[in-house]
């Protein structure tokens, strides 16, 4: 683990969106399937617009959403399937295991934002959409 957690120390996501291993004297590109960390862990705090959530990655990083640390949901293009993550560092983000992908989807609330209604979480006074509810059939 010590020495994931250094290589993960020196991880920088480049403008062209590849991932390197940024050192002093070295710099090295690496390939990253989707998102170089997982968020295994949710604690939720408090409820509604005061609600706090903060993520624990594989890593044993905390993070907590908000402002700096936005949450955010892709759909795969082939499946449909909702592809959660949270910003970590700027640039690198953390994917959200199924399981706390569930558990965030039991904090979650409709909202009305401009004409749709969305599902989604708030966190540090910060709304984040998981999913327009307009689009459902």
């Amino acid at each position: 683990m010590a020495l994931v957690k250094l290589f993960a120390s020196v991880l920088r996501r480049a403008e062209d969106g590849t991932y390197q291993l940024v050192t002093p004297v070295e710099r090295g590109r690496i390939t990253v399937e989707d998102a170089p960390f997982i968020a295994v862990e949710l604690t939720v705090a408090g409820e509604g617009r005061e609600q706090m959530l903060t993520f624990r990655t594989n890593l044993d990083d905390s993070v907590l959403a908000g402002e700096d640390h936005p949450i955010r949901v892709s759909t795969d293009e082939m499946t449909q399937a909702p592809n959660p993550y949270i910003l970590v560092k700027p640039g690198l983000e953390a994917r959200l295991s199924r399981a706390v992908f569930y558990q965030l989807v039991e904090s979650g609330r409709e909202e009305r934002v401009g004409q749709a209604t969305v599902f989604g979480v708030w966190s540090q006074g910060k709304f984040f959409p998981l999913g327009n509810l307009d689009e459902v059939d």
